[in-house]
């Protein structure tokens, strides 16, 4: 089956997650990415290493699919395949500073004095605009500045999420813009600038606390697991793990109140709204607490699923891997490569296509894989391509 992208060229200078996320979806959906990294492999390569090589679990998850070439774009006979390989591409995607940008020849300006309808997907911590335009970072900065890592711990002990969700987040993001670019381009023949930012994610991912806080000035801090909006709404211990109770809404609370034998409470001016259930959310979580710590994870979940009430264990990443509904879905596919042990459970698309599903095509590329492929198809050939070895452009 064709993917929706077959025949669209990414040239992918993404590192880390922002950026190679963002290619990595383009990729499951068809589009030709291209992977340029350093000519030892750039740092996101040996992340969390899992191979005998060195390449990391995270350049497991982010270029299965792509094809990878070295090359060294500030040398001048560098700044020539970029030149070339640019005039192919439909899209140029990177996370990258600005003056790097430019040093390699890949800011819109260049770009588009090569090829007119070109798409350049940028990715940056700040955006373009503002005084921290400049300034360089990761997730973790996203999250803590937009107010939810205050709110994700305790007062005088701020947590952020394990989870790098603005990362992610924005990828997926740059993914969509992407998408929405190359529709535009097909009706008006021009190409733009797709610019992701992880603080502009960070907002809109926590938006609506932020909207009650400059609304009403209710100034709240924070209960770590426990919710502030409803209730039950926590992580409580079992006899054996845990389990997350999340109850939203006028009928699941009236369910979990007989469940627990706390009928007395769905009458209860004190419980009477979700937003007064968040407000004695303590007094909820206590009872609820009570009732789990005399079952197992099992018999808990056995019977809040019997109740409806929405309910789940909280797994290990093992435990994760191994549960049979995890298995079903189908979401991991095991990737072999070389130098693993065993292979690698690499998720796929996190949205499914009924008539036109993403799909992971190949493992990811060794260090410089395709190069010479590469640069056959832009017209190098084989005498060319070795000299260019030999001068370390590629």
């Amino acid at each position: 089956m064709k993917g929706v992208l077959e025949g669209v060229r990414v040239l992918d200078f993404g590192r880390y997650i922002a950026g190679p996320y963002c290619a990595q979806l383009l990729a499951q959906f068809g589009a030709d990415v291209i992977r340029i990294e350093k000519l030892a492999g750039s740092e996101d390569r040996y992340t969390s290493p899992v191979t005998e090589n060195g390449e990391g679990s995270l350049f497991m998850q982010m270029n299965c699919s792509k094809r990878g070439m070295t090359l060294n774009p500030t040398k001048a006979g560098g700044r020539e395949v970029v030149k070339r390989l640019v005039a192919t591409a439909d899209v140029v995607l990177a996370n990258l500073p600005v003056p790097t940008l430019v040093q390699m020849g890949i800011d819109y300006e260049s770009l588009k004095a090569i090829k007119e309808d070109i798409i350049f997907t940028m990715v940056s911590t700040f955006g373009s605009v503002g005084p921290y335009s400049d300034r360089v970072g990761f997730d973790g900065i996203g999250q803590s500045m937009s107010g939810a890592v205050k709110m994700a711990g305790y007062p005088g002990k701020p947590m952020k999420s394990f989870a790098p969700y603005v990362d992610y987040g924005t990828a997926t993001s740059a993914a969509l813009g992407t998408f929405a670019a190359l529709m535009a381009r097909q009706q008006t023949g021009k190409g733009q600038i797709v610019e992701g930012a992880l603080m502009r994610t960070a907002l809109c991912f926590s938006n609506s606390p932020m909207i009650e806080q400059i609304l009403l000035n209710i100034n709240r801090v924070g209960t770590g697991n426990r919710g502030q909006n409803a209730g039950p709404s926590d992580i409580f211990n079992t006899q054996d793990g845990a389990i997350i109770i999340q109850v939203v809404g006028q009928p699941l609370f009236e369910r979990w109140a007989r469940l627990v034998g706390a009928e007395d409470w769905i009458d209860d001016p004190r419980f009477a709204t979700d937003a007064l259930r968040g407000v004695n959310g303590e007094l909820i979580s206590e009872r609820a607490g009570a009732w789990c710590a005399e079952r197992t994870t099992q018999q808990a979940l056995e019977e809040l699923e019997a109740a409806r009430v929405p309910a789940g264990p909280v797994l290990s990443f093992q435990e994760a891997y191994e549960d049979p509904h995890i298995q079903a879905m189908g979401v991991l596919n095991d990737i072999d490569y070389p130098g693993l042990s065993k292979p690698a459970p690499v998720a796929g698309p996190p949205i499914k296509l009924s008539e036109t599903p993403g799909t992971i095509r190949h493992r990811p590329p060794t260090l410089g894989e395709h190069t010479d492929e590469i640069m056959a198809e832009l017209g190098y050939n084989a005498d060319q391509i070795e000299e260019l070895r030999q001068q370390r452009v590629i």
